[in-house]
């Protein structure tokens, strides 16, 4: 009997995916993921000593993996004055100068937040806070017609939030930020056409981003979902690989929240 054609769990076979901010919370488990699916998985960072603990830590999770389905390469996005030559160099070096495009690009990447309330807004510190979450994204769309495999089936995935939606009290500049992100996405679903460009936007995950939190407020977040608890980072990432594998979907905003705009 011969062998059964799989339509779906193959979609992401042998694909190369470039994942910036991959080195802990959601951007960890996208790369897990894309292992899991057989992708061959390159992360960015701009910390060289997690990067290289990151890529430890998935060789050991899966010790079968051969040593050049995972590489790492260290690239600053915080810096205005740099950030241009950085991702080029970034672009450049993993693709071989173009000649090994890439099938996807997953976003995750921040810093972080020093946005306040809006009574307190300066211009300095807003624009400060849209390099890594804002700027960065549009430099590496600049230059991925050069890397990335002009298809449908490839994609390019942001990441926005669940306060762009439903800002609480006091984060209206976190939600003009976010707004930002959703806007770039749908100009870029447009104009690098045909590759698709689209927004994950969770809701509260549970991450080492939440580490110090007191219990109490871990609480009062899980209760603000229909479900009672936090997101984990391995539920959220199912949405970054439905973006790679659905062909027909761009300028969309995927929301993982919990049911929170329900309540």
């Amino acid at each position: 009997m011969a062998s059964p054609s799989y339509k779906f769990i193959h979609k992401l076979q042998g694909k190369r995916v470039l994942i910036f901010g991959g080195t802990s919370g959601i951007g960890y488990a996208v790369a897990e993921g894309c292992i899991e699916h057989d992708s061959t998985v390159i992360i960015s960072g701009s910390n060289a000593a997690k990067l290289q603990t990151t890529a430890e830590r998935l060789k050991s999770s899966y010790p079968s993996l051969p040593s050049s389905q995972v590489t790492t390469h260290a690239c600053d996005l915080s810096n205005k004055e740099t950030l241009e030559s950085n991702v080029q160099a970034l672009l450049s070096t993993i693709t071989d100068g173009g000649k090994n495009k890439l099938d996807h690009v997953v976003f995750t990447a921040g810093d972080p937040r020093t946005l306040t309330s809006v009574s307190n807004f300066s211009i300095e510190n807003f624009e400060k806070n849209q390099i890594v979450r804002n700027l960065a994204p549009l430099v590496i769309a600049k230059y991925l017609p050069q890397y990335l495999d002009k298809s449908p089936d490839s994609s390019y995935t942001l990441t926005g939030g669940f306060i762009t939606t439903k800002p609480p009290p006091g984060f209206g500049l976190h939600a003009a930020s976010g707004g930002l992100i959703e806007g770039i996405s749908r100009g870029l679903a447009v104009d690098l056409a045909p590759v698709r460009v689209n927004v994950v936007a969770p809701g509260v995950i549970k991450t080492e981003a939440l580490k110090g939190l007191p219990e109490q407020a871990l609480a009062g977040l899980a209760g603000a979902t229909t479900g009672k608890r936090l997101g984990r980072p391995e539920d959220v990432a199912e949405a970054y690989l439905y973006c790679m594998k659905d062909g027909f979907v761009t300028g969309s905003i995927i929301h993982s929240n919990g049911g929170r705009f329900m309540l």
